[in-house]
């Protein structure tokens, strides 16, 4: 029998036996698509923190309050803070020659209200760097202007969303807001942004960082944003604010920097981890599959003994007899992983129309790793049907026996 008759035998042989057939292929159609759609989903969620990270600037290096320290006990652990971030302590990183942009942030929630409209909202104090140092975008007017931070102004500039709730359709521009107890006069609207790592920028107002502070009744800042020149100057950039906030704060080190690139490194790490490790399990049902492929041809063969005994008599070897279960086993592999691609990318497809904020896509490299598994477990699985197969008797398979 001819390599391309084998072939031909095994596909007619398994279209006899639809129920067994189809059977199998669910089983490795589900294996299949559920590799494919977790893989998806695990890439969606990297690129998705990666772009979150991305919004908020480039070059970016974050100064908290608080030493994050490593000790006996139960990690991590945060220090204390003998001295709190200042306008002061900002003021004097702009010194540092690693240093593009400095951007002091105060933030809290208060109420901001026009006319009957009224609601809460996050309000963040800085100053005009911050429009660099987070890759915000105005839609109209201008944003905060330059001049001496620890000074203050009654103006403001308001996000998309933030802007249809109070105004509707309206003008906004040149309009006075009041912010708790104060008034604001609103200068500028931003483009809409979306949320950055839980803030709703388009749903934010945005003040001068003096008159946050003393709108909040504080002189601590919540966290100093920092650009440095380039990306090979963030070491040295971060080297140089650790230096300089200890010398103002006696000597101690009691800051945290936040490198962006860091941290984006790191949660990329832990989701490709994350990703490999759910295909793994959805791996696992591929086995199940080959397993009840296994246990399906290995009745298949006892149904099947005297055509098996017919074969023999002919004159085929027992290693085409052993072939021929496998290539059924190969067939049945490649068809269910057919399937389970097309489902999987299919249900991709359904999931990302369904979450616009969540892109999702599948990647290459699941698709191909999914149908070699599948096919090696359809392979593997089948060589012990395949070598029962081919050690029977003739004259007792022609028998039935």
């Amino acid at each position: 029998m001819r390599f391309r008759d084998t072939i031909t035998f095994a596909g007619i042989t398994l279209l006899s036996a639809r129920k067994r057939t189809g059977l199998m292929l669910v089983a490795m159609a589900i294996g299949v698509g559920s590799v494919i759609v977790l893989t998806a989903l695990g890439e969606g969620a990297r690129r998705y923190v990666s772009n979150q990270f991305s919004s908020l600037g480039t070059h970016l290096l974050i100064v908290l309050p608080g030493r994050v320290e490593t000790t006996g006990g139960h990690p991590p652990l945060v220090g204390g803070t003998p001295k709190d971030l200042t306008l002061n302590d900002a003021a004097a990183l702009t010194r540092a020659g690693s240093i593009r942009r400095i951007a002091p942030l105060s933030l809290g929630s208060a109420p901001i209200s026009y006319q009957q409209r009224e609601r809460d909202v996050t309000v963040m104090g800085s100053t005009t760097e911050l429009l660099a140092v987070r890759n915000l975008a105005l839609a109209k007017g201008r944003f905060l202007p330059p001049g001496d931070p620890s000074r203050e102004s009654a103006v403001t500039v308001i996000g998309s969303k933030l802007k249809k709730e109070l105004f509707g359709n309206g003008a906004a521009l040149g309009r006075w807001v009041r912010i708790h107890d104060r008034r604001f006069r609103v200068i500028g609207i931003l483009k809409p942004l979306g949320q950055s790592l839980g803030v709703d920028v388009s749903d934010t107002a945005i003040i001068p960082v003096a008159s946050a502070l003393s709108l909040f009744n504080t002189h601590t800042l919540y966290r100093i944003l920092v650009q440095a020149n380039s990306r090979d100057a963030i070491p040295k950039a971060r080297k140089t604010i650790i230096e300089l906030i200890r010398k103002r704060h006696d000597g101690v080190e009691d800051i945290t920097v936040i490198s962006q690139n860091a941290l984006l490194s790191t949660f990329d790490g832990i989701f490709r981890s994350l990703t490999l490790t759910v295909a793994g399990i959805a791996a696992i049902s591929l086995a199940v599959a080959g397993i009840l492929i296994m246990n399906v041809m290995l009745v298949s063969v006892s149904q099947r003994t005297e055509e098996i005994g017919l074969l023999k008599a002919v004159g085929s070897p027992a290693r085409q007899i052993q072939q021929l279960f496998l290539i059924e086993a190969g067939m049945l592999a490649i068809a269910g992983a057919t399937i389970g691609v097309i489902t999987g990318v299919a249900g991709v497809w359904a999931m990302d129309n369904a979450l616009p904020r969540f892109s999702l896509s599948v990647p290459l490299w699941s698709v191909g790793a999914a149908v070699a598994v599948a096919l090696l477990t359809g392979l593997v699985f089948g060589i012990l049907p395949a070598r029962r197969a081919a050690s029977l008797d003739p004259v007792q398979a022609l028998g039935g026996k």
